[in-house]
């Protein structure tokens, strides 16, 4: 691919994710040129239909947060720090408001995405055993506890603007990142998730990430 059509296409992806976030489902293609810079053969001319062009964001968001979730755990030398910075990071993705937004592309989606899952499986588990051996992390919680969570945060309430919600994020994550500090103030009810629980909620559904 030419360097200019390398460019817009990136463009596209990325105008495409921050239109979908800002309106849902209902976005239209010439929204997301517009966002773009770009003329709607443009589009055309990159992704067969929307169908396509929802599943090359949802992929290309995944990347980002694959690469979030090693980079922390590699770089962080504060156990707890490291799951900060992937649980903020994750949310700025705001895969809960694109988890609403469900096309027939999405168990493509999944069966494209198991190296990736893997990926993250494991980054996400040392990081949680990271923080647990440390004593930050209180030991009752599961990686799969915070996979579930993460998408319920970013998630938009009903007729609502998601933009306009977006200022409370970061707000919520630290309440949330506060419950699971080690000394835990309560006793959790029930097991925690596991990674295999995400996986059968997969086989059941066509949402492509937790």
């Amino acid at each position: 691919m030419r360097a200019d059509a390398s460019r817009n296409r990136e463009r596209i992806v990325a105008a495409a994710r921050e239109a979908f976030v800002e309106y849902g489902a209902e976005v239209t293609l010439d929204q997301i040129a517009r966002r773009a810079g770009v003329g709607n053969a443009t589009i055309y001319r990159h992704f067969a239909d929307r169908p396509e062009l929802f599943r090359q964001v949802m992929l290309a968001v995944i990347d980002r947060v694959v690469e979030l979730a090693e980079s922390a755990l590699a770089e962080e030398p504060d156990a707890f720090e490291a799951l900060r910075r992937f649980v903020h990071g994750a949310a700025d993705e705001r895969i809960g408001a694109l988890c609403l937004i469900v096309s027939d592309g999405c168990e493509r989606i999944a069966a494209e995405l198991t190296d990736k899952r893997v990926r993250l499986e494991r980054a996400v588990q040392a990081i949680v055993d990271r923080a647990r051996d440390a004593g930050l992390l209180r030991p009752d919680v599961t990686p799969g506890d915070i996979m579930i969570a993460l998408p319920k945060l970013t998630r938009p309430l009903p007729d609502t603007g998601c933009l306009n919600l977006d200022r409370f994020v970061d707000r919520h994550l630290e309440l949330f990142l506060d419950g699971l500090r080690a000394p835990a103030r309560s006793i959790l009810p029930g097991a925690g998730a596991t990674f295999e629980d995400l996986q059968r909620h997969r086989t059941t559904t066509t949402t492509p990430v937790a």
